[in-house]
């Protein structure tokens, strides 16, 4: 193969390399506008919130008119419209993603603080539905029909179209409260318990007993999408020519699912993966909620109902960069996964 891609001209080696560059730069260029734009969006976007964040952080308290005029001040509400926006474009270029109202405290350190029990929670999740979807996707696509099929089929609709929340406060009832007699094997909320013996298996186990009904939760639902994806992908591959040329060579039905359908069956579920990947930086807002897991999700949560405008901002902004990052990652990877779109 070396000798091949040696005795290949000049010319030809070079113009691969000039299109792949050209390729990925165009890439890049799309992802910095798109991160552009979710900047602007992300700035008018938490402008229509209704509500007033100073009002709201001073319910109840006995304040006066110059107290809150005070306030808009300090936090650069009584500007114009159109001075917050250059500020805020400043400080996004800079870095600054502006100081919580809530918190009082960067909204950066705020983010990174949560960030791991998210990735913790949904990078977890994400990997199981992954290979538990692709390897029942897959096998219910080859044996198309069969018993095996229907019922996997059934299954993964049923989850597809179960609200998250609602299976979230499902198995909170059930496995964590109980049910009548029955107790609760889990903890209802947060992420570790106070009394836990200090000690690196005890914690491990502790974090494991908490993390479990939130991971059951995203699993079912992201495992239903991951099957039904590769099934249906895969349901396209099977009456290829390719196929029919590798079972005249005499291989299995076992390797020519694994050696030659599956591969191309999984473009689609790669960029799945990397768009769930992206989302990892967000966590999963109603399953956090529901289980009060100190990530992203549930500080999104304790945003909203002030508001808290930096601090959605900057959420908003961290999840949407995510996104497109793993957006181009995914093309410049179908690039390497695919040759069609080498040749294109």
């Amino acid at each position: 193969m070396t000798e091949l891609l040696d005795s290949e001209p000049e010319p030809l080696r070079t113009g691969r390399r000039g299109g792949a560059l050209r390729y990925a730069a165009g890439k890049v260029g799309d992802g910095l506008l798109s991160l552009f734009l979710v900047a602007v969006l992300g700035f008018f976007l938490f402008r229509v919130i209704p509500g007033d964040p100073v009002r709201t952080m001073t319910r109840g308290a006995p304040v006066t008119e110059q107290q809150v005029a005070a306030l808009r001040e300090r936090f650069g509400l009584d500007l114009p419209l159109w001075r917050q926006f250059l500020d805020y474009l400043g400080d996004l270029l800079r870095g600054d993603l502006g100081t919580s109202y809530t918190y009082s405290r960067p909204v950066a350190e705020l983010i990174l603080e949560r960030a791991g029990p998210t990735l913790l929670l949904v990078g977890t999740a994400t990997v199981l539905a992954a290979v538990l979807g692709v390897r029942t996707g897959s096998g219910a696509a080859w044996r198309h029909g069969s018993r095996f099929d229907r019922r996997s089929t059934s299954v993964a609709l049923a989850l597809w179209s179960v609200p998250t929340f609602w299976l979230g406060l499902i198995l909170l009832m059930v496995l964590g409260v109980g049910v009548g007699p029955l107790p609760g094997l889990f903890p209802v909320g947060g992420m570790s318990s106070p009394d836990t013996p200090s000690g690196l298996l005890p914690q491990v186990l502790d974090v494991a007993n908490h993390l479990f009904l939130p991971v059951v939760t995203l699993v079912a639902v992201l495992y239903a999408e991951y099957a039904m994806v590769t099934r249906s992908s895969l349901l396209e591959e099977m009456g290829e020519d390719y196929l029919t040329t590798a079972r005249a060579k005499g291989l299995r039905e076992d390797l020519v699912r694994r050696r030659h359908a599956l591969p191309n069956a999984l473009l689609p579920v790669v960029t799945l993966i990397f768009l769930r990947l992206g989302l990892v930086a967000a966590g999963a807002i109603t399953v956090e909620t529901v289980y009060s897991w100190p990530g992203i999700g549930l500080l999104t949560f304790e945003a909203l109902s002030v508001p808290d405008l930096p601090l959605l901002q900057g959420i908003f902004i961290v999840l949407a960069g995510s996104v497109v990052l793993m957006n181009v990652l995914a093309e410049l990877l179908y690039r390497v996964l695919d040759p069609r779109v080498r040749d294109s």
